[in-house]
């Protein structure tokens, strides 16, 4: 970048050690500058102190960001009708593909030029967006504000606004963080006192409400899958528990909703963490780090979960309350190292201000190897704001039109939880991983263990604990199955529309790459495979071109499951482990069971099936 740019945008958010990958600035629009707010910045009237010329700085064009439309504009002041009702129909536009958000840059010219506006220019152009917000329905918050004298002798300013759309008809928008780390990290309390609104008291106090399970309370571990969720109203504002509210309450008065998912640190229940990530599709992993203990325990083995499923991840440092500013620096570069390591080529950026935290989330979601470092305490609440404005800020990953083609598709259900509710019946939780599913909807579920789908109907849907009549591509939602007898249910199934003729197999192939193996891995080995919500021991049966494999070596390699057929598709992910034994991979061919080897009825794609 122009190091004129540099100086003005993106001298805050800097590499943890301020090394490798130079400065880094906000996506498509101002980034923190060393200025600061209401500082001079070194040049004027487009000349240096030495009084040469400088070129005009510019931000690099506008570039398509998924889940976020950016837009640039110089200035909004006193429109005319026809000018303002244009704006407006930008303004959906650009709501619609950012799914809800978009940011604003005012002082900016479309091709990039740094100009700015007066504090007149500027109040009025404010003026005009908000306008604009109110008549499509949302609201603005000014995330920053950054002075430039270049070639004037008022100071002229450069905002960047975020809009943000109310919710219609409970469609808020819905963004899913696993939260990874070792036992005892604090992941538990971090989350209850972001949702809680209530600090920790040191001993524990914050988490007590996301245990599922008495043994949990007693021992203070986690050892099943919980959620926890935060939500923004239009204004940026954080809606918790905090005010007695529901989860009802939450839901309806929330434009956006981060969905945490509390996974197990301890290694015993590592399938539980395993099954999480492959299946609850979460769109960002938040690895949490003790900072007394640094990178301990299962802290590695959880960071190459998030690498192996390419789940963009963003690191916490907590309990920085017990510990002296030398050691949290310590564990911070122990952190970078990792980080900067050939196997994971990332750039940590360690924030410390708003401007860093505006800046962390869009260079995130811009580029993959971007990763945010967070230093808070859960006990004394320090850097925990900086935490909550990211979350804020932060983009989802797909925009509307790739939302619209999973929509289009038929249904598809990933059964990743069951349960019986007195008065309601069987209830399953899960993903909707494409189409649409409707209250009253008829799908098939299987496959069962001789392979058939069974027909049931969808009597209610709740999403976030609140009531839904609709489901859409990518949410996550319980539905209530009324009478469905739960033993014919198990988790790994899936619920689909009749139409659809799923590919259920035995038998598959997966080019893998065995990550470690104490010996050689040969013909014969059994191992535990997660593919999505699938989890289940499959034997090795081939080896394609080899006899055996050792680590770091890559083959395709055909697996039998060894209890019941399984619905897959090619392009899958896979994860494999057996013990110390690890192996990643993706589905490449399928032996699919057809309707005559699993006892359906040729009606399969009509939907005529029973019991």
């Amino acid at each position: 970048m122009d190091s004129r740019v540099s100086e003005l945008f993106g001298g805050c958010c800097r590499p943890a050690t301020g090394g490798a990958g130079g400065t880094l600035r906000g996506r498509g629009g101002p980034a923190p500058g060393s200025g600061g707010s209401g500082s001079k910045a070194k040049k004027k009237n487009g000349r240096s102190r030495g009084g040469k010329a400088n070129n005009p700085p510019y931000l690099p064009p506008e570039v398509s960001t998924p889940g976020r439309a950016d837009c640039r504009r110089l200035k909004l002041v006193n429109p005319s009708q026809y000018r303002f009702e244009h704006l407006v129909t930008q303004m959906k536009w650009r709501l619609q593909e950012g799914r809800g958000e978009a940011v604003y840059q005012i002082g900016v010219e479309d091709n990039g030029l740094l100009v700015g506006l007066s504090e007149e220019e500027m109040r009025a152009s404010l003026k005009t967006l908000r306008r604009m917000a109110e008549k499509v329905g949302a609201d603005i918050t000014v995330l920053r504000e950054r002075e430039v004298d270049y070639d004037s002798d008022v100071p002229r300013k450069i905002t960047e606004v975020l809009v943000r759309k109310v919710p219609d008809n409970q469609q808020f928008l819905d963004l899913r963080v696993a939260v990874l780390g070792n036992v005892d990290s604090g992941k538990s309390t971090l989350l209850g006192v972001l949702t809680q609104g209530e600090l920790d008291n040191g001993r524990g106090r914050a988490r007590l409400n996301l245990f599922r399970h008495l043994h949990e309370i007693q021992s203070g571990r986690t050892s099943s899958i919980s959620f926890e969720i935060l939500g923004f109203n239009s204004k940026g504002e954080v809606v918790n528990y905090s005010d007695s509210r529901t989860a009802e309450e939450i839901c309806e008065s929330s434009s956006k909703m981060i969905t945490f998912i509390d996974l197990a640190g301890h290694h015993k229940y590592l399938k539980t963490t395993i099954f999480g990530l492959t299946s609850y599709c979460p769109d960002f992993a938040m690895l949490v780090v003790s900072a007394n203990t640094g990178i301990a325990g299962t802290t590695r083995e959880h960071l190459g979960l998030a690498m192996a499923l390419k789940v963009p991840f963003f690191i916490v440092i907590s309990k920085v309350d017990l510990c002296s500013k030398a050691t949290v620096e310590r564990t911070v570069k122990q952190l970078e190292r990792i980080l900067k390591q050939p196997g994971c080529n990332k750039l940590p950026l360690l924030v410390n201000s708003d401007d860093d935290a505006v800046t962390a989330a869009q260079q995130f979601a811009q580029s993959p190897n971007i990763t945010p470092i967070f230093t808070l305490s859960s006990v004394s609440g320090e850097n925990l704001d900086l935490l909550k404005v990211f979350l804020n800020i932060l983009p989802p990953l797909t925009n509307s039109k790739e939302q619209e083609e999973l929509m289009q598709q038929l249904t598809e259900f990933q059964v990743d939880e069951i349960y019986t509710v007195p008065e309601v019946g069987t209830v399953v939780g899960g993903t909707l991983s494409s189409g649409i599913c409707r209250e009253g909807e008829n799908l098939v579920v299987g496959p069962t263990d001789d392979g058939k789908f069974l027909r049931l109907k969808v009597c209610s849907i709740q999403r976030n604990r609140s009531a839904c009549r609709v489901l859409r591509a990518g949410q996550a939602a319980t539905l209530a199955l009324g009478p469905f007898d739960r033993s014919l249910l198990r988790k790994g199934m899936v619920m689909v529309s009749p139409e659809m003729n799923p590919t259920i197999c035995s038998v598959f192939e997966a080019e893998i790459v065995l990550l470690f193996h104490a010996t050689t891995f040969r013909k014969g080995f059994q191992v535990t495979v997660h593919v999505g919500n699938v989890r289940q021991t499959a034997i090795v049966e081939k080896i394609h071109g080899k006899d055996k494999l050792r680590t770091g070596e890559k083959a395709v390699v055909r697996f039998r499951f060894i209890k019941h057929p399984e619905y897959l598709k090619i392009g899958a992910k896979l994860l494999f482990r057996e013990g110390v034994t690890k192996g990643i991979g993706h589905v490449t061919d399928l032996q699919a069971i057809t309707t005559k080897e699993n006892g359906l009825e040729e009606s399969l794609g009509s939907g005529q099936l029973s019991f």
